[in-house]
């Protein structure tokens, strides 16, 4: 098990927005349990990608552990050229290249996801939902970003979809920062 400092940052390179990256979005598929490690071949070659993380805490023989897992198993974004995609093969640790068709959508999808992590908030992965009331955020941080509600007994959660990997990741928050989007 990794030590906190021992991940890899969620976004490489640190000091940007995915959405500053150029080039084209890949989605490597990789195999069991290297997403991490992928990461930081990519990062060591400066290939710019995005992983996103959530920490779980458990309790094992009266121990609390908190590990930073990923959000998405089995999947690291990353941007460039046929020479990063390169790269991300090189490192032996992908099951597949995914290509995007969808390049604009696909980063407005990952968008919102980067912005509640770098703000610390907490993130669990959801079961991706097809049914359910499209809503948009219209204040705060997230202001703009689109996904589903769903209503638990303690919480109002937005639901942010990856359509493209048909995952999910929920956040917690206030029913009065959305509206209802008329499809």
């Amino acid at each position: 098990m990794l030590k906190v400092t021992e991940n890899p940052p969620l976004v490489w390179p640190e000091d940007k927005s995915i959405a500053e990256f150029s080039g084209t979005w890949w989605v490597a598929h990789t195999k069991a349990r290297n997403e991490k490690a992928m990461a930081w071949q990519l990062a060591t070659k400066d290939v710019p990608y995005f992983l996103p993380m959530s920490w779980k805490v458990s309790r094992k023989s009266g121990r609390t552990i908190r590990s930073l897992l990923p959000l998405f198993p089995g999947y690291v974004f990353f941007c460039g050229g046929q020479a990063e995609r390169l790269e991300a093969l090189k490192t032996n640790r992908t099951a597949a290249i995914i290509p995007v068709v969808d390049q604009e959508r696909l980063v407005r999808e990952l968008e919102p996801i980067e912005r509640v992590l770098l703000m610390g908030k907490p993130v669990m992965p959801h079961d991706y939902l097809k049914v359910g009331q499209r809503c948009r955020v219209i204040a705060g941080p997230l202001m703009g970003a689109e996904g589903l509600i769903i209503q638990t007994p303690k919480e109002t959660r937005l639901v942010l979809q990856v359509e493209m990997l048909g995952q999910a990741a929920s956040v917690e928050i206030d029913f009065d920062m959305v509206e209802k989007i008329d499809d």
